[in-house]
C-alpha cells in the first residue's frame, strides 16, 4: 500500500450470501490479515463451535435465521467461501455496487476496502470469507465485548498493512470502537450530513454511504475536500470531519 493511495473502512453487513465455493475452503490464516490475526480467529471459531454456534441473545436472530447462523458458526474452519465483497449483502454493499464495475477496476478497488469483523478481525474486500454471524458489538464469553477484545491487535494489523496511507473511516460507532484511533496518524473521517437537517440514519443513509464509498474509491489523488465537494446526492452532502 503506497502513501499516494488510501484505504476505505466499511462495516460488514448482518445479511450475508449463503454457501460459496469449496475450491477455496476457509482457513484462519487466509486473506490479507491471516498471518497476523489467524490465531485469534481460531480462538473465536473454537469458542463458537463449543457453544453450538451461539444462542439467540449472542447472535441477535431467531427461527430459521438462528438455525442458519448456528450451523455456519459451528463449521467455520474449512467452510465454503466467497470473496468478502460478495459475502456481504447489506444496503451499503448493494449501493457500493462492486459487481457493476469493470473487472480490472473492481480488482484494484477491493484491495483498498477494509472491514472490521467480529469473527475475522479485519477483512479485505477480496479476502475469502465463510458464512458467519457475529457482531462486533457482541459479548462472547470468555472474551467479553469483541470490539474491546480485538482493539489492540486490529490496530496493529491495520497500521502494518496500510503503512503511511490515509485511512478513510466510514464506520458506524460499533465497528469504529474496534480500532484505537489515537494511534492512527493518517485518519480521515468523512461524515454524511442531511440536507434537511434531520438525523442521519436508516436505509437511506446506508445507501448514501455505499454511494459515497464508491465515489471516493473511484476518485484520484488524496484531496478529500475536493472529493467530498463533488459527491452528488439528493438528500445528503459529505464533509471531512477530521
Amino acid at each position: 500500500m503506497g502513501a499516494s493511495s488510501f484505504v476505505v473502512m466499511l462495516p460488514p453487513s448482518e445479511g450475508k450470501a449463503e454457501a460459496g465455493t469449496t475450491k477455496t475452503k476457509y482457513a484462519n490464516d487466509s486473506g490479507a490479515f491471516g498471518a497476523s490475526l489467524g490465531q485469534y480467529r481460531t480462538d473465536i471459531a473454537r469458542t463458537l463451535a463449543a457453544q453450538s454456534g451461539g444462542d439467540a441473545k449472542l447472535l441477535g436472530v431467531k427461527g430459521d435465521l438462528l438455525a442458519r447462523a448456528q450451523l455456519a458458526n459451528r463449521t467455520l474452519i474449512g467452510a465454503p467461501t466467497l470473496p468478502a465483497w460478495q459475502r456481504y449483502t447489506g444496503v451499503v454493499w448493494d449501493h457500493l455496487d462492486l459487481a457493476g464495475l469493470p473487472a480490472a477496476t473492481r480488482t484494484a478497488v477491493t484491495k483498498r476496502i477494509i472491514v472490521p469483523s467480529g469473527f475475522a478481525g479485519l477483512v479485505r474486500a477480496d479476502d475469502p470469507l465463510p458464512d458467519y454471524r457475529l457482531k462486533m458489538g457482541a459479548r462472547l464469553a470468555p472474551f467479553g465485548l469483541l470490539s474491546t477484545w480485538w482493539r489492540d491487535d486490529l490496530t496493529d494489523a491495520l497500521l502494518a498493512h496500510t503503512k503511511k496511507s490515509p485511512i478513510v473511516d466510514l464506520l458506524p460507532q460499533e465497528h469504529r470502537a474496534a480500532i484505537d484511533w489515537s494511534r492512527v496518524s493518517t485518519l480521515v473521517r468523512i461524515d454524511l450530513v442531511s440536507k434537511s437537517g434531520g438525523i442521519v440514519g436508516g436505509h437511506n443513509a446506508k445507501a448514501a454511504k455505499g454511494l459515497l464509498a464508491q465515489h471516493l474509491l473511484l476518485s484520484s489523488g488524496t484531496d478529500f475536500e475536493r472529493m467530498v465537494s463533488t459527491f452528488a446526492h439528493p438528500d445528503y452532502t459529505a464533509k471531512v470531519s477530521s
